[in-house]
């Protein structure tokens, strides 16, 4: 009779121990078959501002030409910043350090500005932030920027001005114009409103941004391990920058940083001959006052203070024609999905030029360029081009570039 207790208590005990293992069962099996289902979830935090989504742009491996090459060929993919390019990370660098310094303040009743000069993509990120953070953007840019661009700044709400494209050296000129404007705010005594100028050019927070986000991103993602880094040459703050960083910060000395340069710039012959000068810019044989491309976005003829910081870091340098641009548009989007603006198939078409100059055919060397926009940007313009391409024009194989 002492022992019914004991029998109860035991048999009790098992039959609940049991019904926990088969609750746990279940719920492992369900938790590894919801895994199963969706096993890349993995949602983002929420943030609390647009501009949070700036930077840590993902790098991404380029198939068609690491198979071409025998390299390792990864593009860093800028032109998934929510304002589409790399120029977000410059525009909210200067406008978060104006407004720290009290030079413009945000969600006033009559909002102040901030003014830029610009072909485009800079003015759609500075529009962006602007409107995101409770500011006015001033947009000044030639009359032959991309529709594009121009509507996309119109939709931001950007205050445009068009010029006619113009020297440096014109009052007229789009940079020159958007100062004067600035300036016209800024001393009107009458207007409680300030106005900044973002001054891409020679503004070098531009550069520093760039090493201080752009340059450790790749650093991490690639492990530390690259060879070559192209970029093209706006303002010069994304070479600069991450030039810089790559060489200067972590020491690798034996790495590569390349200027893709369109025709009609003259930072090819800068860095191969040390003269600032390209023989499609003699005097009457150009288009355009700038540089005579289809090419936006980078390519200038005058060294801009974000270059001259960081030139030192700088050892290569190809000129890339627009004819070869517009084809690598058309092979990169028929054999990667990537599609990509000017600037970027310009840094495409220079690595295949880095390759076969230095015969690095299957050296497994890995290359780094920068895919700074989407060909959306340039549809009326570059990309109407590149798709007026016929069939035959196209390449079958890169040996063709």
């Amino acid at each position: 009779m002492t022992t019914q207790p004991y029998i109860v208590f035991w048999k009790g005990t098992f039959i609940v121990s049991a019904a926990a293992a088969v609750y746990t069962l279940y719920k492992l099996r369900t938790s590894i078959k919801k895994s199963n289902s969706n096993p890349k979830v993995n949602p983002p935090k929420i943030i609390n501002n647009i501009t949070d989504l700036i930077g840590n742009t993902p790098i991404v491996k380029v198939e068609s030409l690491s198979s071409y090459t025998g390299c390792e060929v990864f593009c860093k993919m800028e032109l998934q910043n929510p304002g589409g390019s790399a120029k977000d990370r410059v525009a909210l660098k200067v406008i978060q350090d104006a407004i720290d310094r009290k030079a413009i303040i945000p969600h006033k009743e009559r909002k102040d500005l901030v003014f830029e000069g610009t072909s485009g993509s800079t003015g759609i990120s500075i529009a962006l932030i602007c409107n995101a953070l409770g500011l006015q953007s001033y947009i000044t840019l030639p009359d032959d920027t991309s529709l594009e661009k121009l509507k996309l700044l119109e939709s931001f709400g950007a205050l445009i001005k068009k010029v006619k494209p113009a020297s440096i050296v014109d009052p007229d000129q789009y940079v020159n114009s958007c100062i004067e404007s600035c300036n016209k705010i800024n001393d009107d005594k009458n207007d409680d409103r300030r106005g900044i100028f973002v001054d891409q050019f020679e503004n070098e927070l531009n550069w520093k941004v760039h090493f201080e986000t752009t340059g450790p991103e790749i650093f991490e993602q690639m492990d530390g391990k690259i060879d070559c880094f192209i970029s093209g040459v706006g303002t010069g703050g994304t070479i600069g920058g991450v030039a810089r960083y790559l060489k200067a910060e972590k020491k690798l000395r034996n790495i590569d940083v390349v200027v893709a340069d369109p025709q009609g710039s003259g930072f090819f012959n800068r860095i191969r001959f040390g003269v600032m000068y390209d023989q499609l810019e003699k005097e009457g044989s150009r288009r355009r006052h700038q540089v005579d491309t289809l090419v936006e976005g980078v390519g200038l003829n005058r060294i801009t203070q974000n270059f001259h910081e960081n030139e030192k870091y700088v050892n290569l340098a190809y000129r890339i024609k627009d004819i070869e641009a517009l084809k690598m548009a058309r092979w990169l989007s028929n054999n990667d999905g990537l599609f990509v603006g000017s600037s970027s198939c310009i840094n495409a078409c220079s690595v295949v030029r880095y390759v076969e100059e230095f015969g690095l055919q299957n050296s497994g060397k890995r290359i780094v360029f920068v895919a700074c926009d989407s060909g959306s940007r340039h549809l009326s313009k570059f990309w109407k081009e590149a798709l007026a391409l016929k069939e035959e024009e196209l390449m079958s194989t890169l040996d063709e570039l």
